[in-house]
C-alpha cells in the first residue's frame, strides 16, 4: 500500500511571454490554495494526500490542469470554488467532478 492515498499534480509551468501555459492562469496560487484547503480539512480527507507541483503536463490548450492519482483523473479549473469542489468531491468523498473533468 502506498504512503499516500492520492497524489495531486498541478501543472505550474511558466512558458515564455505570450505562450499559453497553466501558470498564466494562476496555477501556482491555486496549488497553494489546494494544499492549504487539504491541510485545513485534516481528518475529513481520508488517508494521506500529497499536493504536488509539476512541470509541464502538456495540456496547455485546456487551461490550467491538474491530475489526481491513482485514479488518473484530469481536471481543469477556473477559481477557488472549482478547487473546493474537486477537494470536497474527489478527495473527501471519492466522486469524480464530471463538469471539470477533461479526457
Amino acid at each position: 500500500m502506498s504512503h499516500f492515498t492520492h497524489h495531486v499534480f498541478f501543472c505550474t509551468n511558466q512558458r515564455a511571454t505570450g505562450e499559453t501555459c497553466c501558470n498564466n492562469h494562476g496555477a501556482g496560487d491555486m496549488r497553494a490554495y489546494a494544499k492549504d484547503k487539504v491541510k485545513a480539512l485534516g481528518k475529513k480527507v481520508p488517508g494521506n494526500v500529497r499536493i504536488n507541483t509539476a512541470g509541464c503536463l502538456d495540456r496547455c490548450e485546456e487551461g490550467p490542469v491538474m491530475v489526481i492519482y491513482p485514479e488518473a483523473v484530469w481536471y481543469t479549473y477556473v477559481d477557488q470554488e472549482d478547487i473546493d469542489e474537486i477537494v470536497e468531491q474527489h478527495l473527501v468523498h471519492g466522486r469524480i467532478v464530471e463538469r471539470l473533468k477533461i479526457s
